[in-house]
């Protein structure tokens, strides 16, 4: 049964490590198209980023659910996890910040133009959306008590 346990994370990390590479030679052909590079192709190696950090937070979630873990990791590597995760977490809240804001003002600014595309706009008409643009992707903010 150990060897089980170890053989599956062996075969987590050649995983990550693969995926790794996956998206260093998916961000090095990004950067090689330059103003090539078509927004589709921008916006499909962002979800598929976004897909693979979210299984892995997922993954880490559960991995700090285990017992073994939970009786087993040590302080400093518990520590070490913690400011990886608040440095990301950070991180992920600014650029959310960020593009929210930026891409708020520019909607406003191509609603009052009237230059949004008429078939998005009939969308949103039709969803009901055109009052709560955006909302539904937002969730309420976590209750964390410590």
């Amino acid at each position: 049964m150990a060897q089980y346990f170890l053989s599956n994370l062996d075969e987590w990390v050649n995983m990550q490590k693969r995926t790794a590479d996956l998206f260093k030679s998916i961000d090095q052909e990004i950067k090689r198209k330059g103003d090539a590079l078509d927004r589709l192709e921008l916006i499909l190696a962002t979800r598929a980023a976004f897909q693979h950090m979210s299984r892995t937070i997922k993954a880490f979630d559960q991995w700090l659910q285990d017992p073994l873990i939970l009786a087993n990791l040590d302080k400093q590597s518990l520590l070490e996890v913690w400011n990886a995760t608040f440095n990301m977490l950070q991180a992920l809240l600014e650029l959310d910040i960020k593009h929210t804001s930026m891409f708020r003002e520019y909607a406003d600014k191509m609603l009052r133009e009237g230059k949004v595309n008429p078939l998005t706009m009939l969308t949103m008409a039709r969803s009901g959306a055109s009052e709560d643009v955006g909302r539904e992707r937002r969730t309420p903010p976590p209750s964390i008590t410590m």
